[in-house]
């Protein structure tokens, strides 16, 4: 554990978003792995380990079953570009037909705690059977994107999963996410351009409008001051 707390802050010196992540690559031995959502931060990333060719990360998305057309489009776009599958988590099947079963289809918008049982079925046990050997998990988390997020750190420890989490956007802002993707030529979900800035689940994300805070769209019928799905939530 010291000696890739060590390493970790190695790679924190590296210049550049792919230095870093080579670095990591060829510096640990530990299970490697990095979550997509394929929004843009997302895409960056994914682009930055894909184009290099970096073996020991894995790339994994959780598909949840409620997710936009264009996010499905995006993904196939990624693994046509590069060439490579990305693996791919689901829901338990017995726990979210017993949740649909006892509360419908829709039951988010009718309480925070049946969305945020949702949210846990369709995302977070995915998740942290996806993390179950992993000893770094790469995110795209930004400093930017919300108030709770605002206080993270391009290197954490996550102690409910016992795990590095390294952040190496954290200090990106979305300008520089999007001049990086049309550098580098990379798809990125078109709801992007349509004021969809995060993007989540369909019944559970609208457009912002302008002036809005980053993650207005999120679950947008609720009065929270942090509005997370239980990933990152610390």
């Amino acid at each position: 554990m010291k000696h890739l707390q060590d390493t970790l802050q190695l790679v924190k010196e590296q210049k550049t978003l792919e230095e870093k992540l080579k670095f990591l690559n060829d510096s640990v031995s530990d299970k490697i792995f990095f979550s997509t959502s394929f929004g843009f931060e997302d895409q960056v990333i994914a682009h930055a380990i894909m184009s290099q060719n970096l073996s020991n990360i894995e790339i994994f998305t959780l598909d949840t079953g409620r997710v936009f057309p264009e996010t499905y489009s995006t993904w196939n776009k990624t693994e046509l570009k590069y060439q490579s599958k990305i693996k791919t988590y689901y829901p338990p099947t017995d726990e979210l037909e017993q949740f649909i079963s006892e509360n419908g289809i829709n039951p988010f918008y009718d309480s925070v705690d049946l969305r945020k049982k949702c949210c846990y079925i369709r995302k977070v046990i995915p998740l942290n059977r996806a993390l179950k050997e992993a000893s770094v998990w790469i995110t795209g988390l930004r400093a930017d994107q919300s108030n709770n997020r605002h206080s993270m750190h391009e290197i954490e420890f996550d102690e409910d999963r016992q795990l590095f989490k390294f952040n190496p956007l954290i200090d990106f802002t979305t300008e520089d996410c999007f001049n990086y993707l049309k550098e580098n030529r990379v798809p990125y979900n078109p709801l992007h351009d349509q004021g969809f800035i995060s993007i989540g689940c369909a019944p559970c994300t609208r457009a912002i409008k302008e002036g809005e805070d980053f993650r207005a769209g999120r679950w947008w019928w609720e009065d929270e001051n942090k509005k997370e799905c239980g990933l990152h939530a610390k």
